[in-house]
């Protein structure tokens, strides 16, 4: 029996540089802590929280011209205390008329 192709030692070293590199590439695509895998996976992650902010962004922007309107406007602050909170003047009688179909 040739113990020659069982020893590591004995074996070509541009094959053995290939296996170790071979080894060290797929160390570094699949199992590493900052795996090319989990770069994807944050990539993607980063992407999705870039247009939640852009979203959270433009909302806020809505709020502040509501809040504009709002400090601005005494009338558009009596329409919405009358129609979404039910409030009336002291000598004001309110009678709800409900759609009949």
């Amino acid at each position: 029996m040739n113990t020659e192709y069982l020893n590591p030692l004995r074996w070509n070293k541009s094959l053995l540089i290939s296996l170790l590199a071979a080894c060290i590439v797929i160390w570094f695509l699949f199992f590493d802590t900052y795996s090319l895998f989990t770069k994807i996976q944050l990539e993607n992650q980063k992407e999705e929280l870039i247009e939640r902010t852009a979203e959270y962004e433009r909302k806020a922007a809505e709020l502040d011209v509501k809040i504009e309107e709002l400090e601005n406007n005494p009338d558009l602050i009596e329409k919405i205390a009358r129609e979404d909170y039910g409030m009336k003047k002291p000598d004001e009688t309110v009678y709800k008329v409900e759609k009949t179909e």
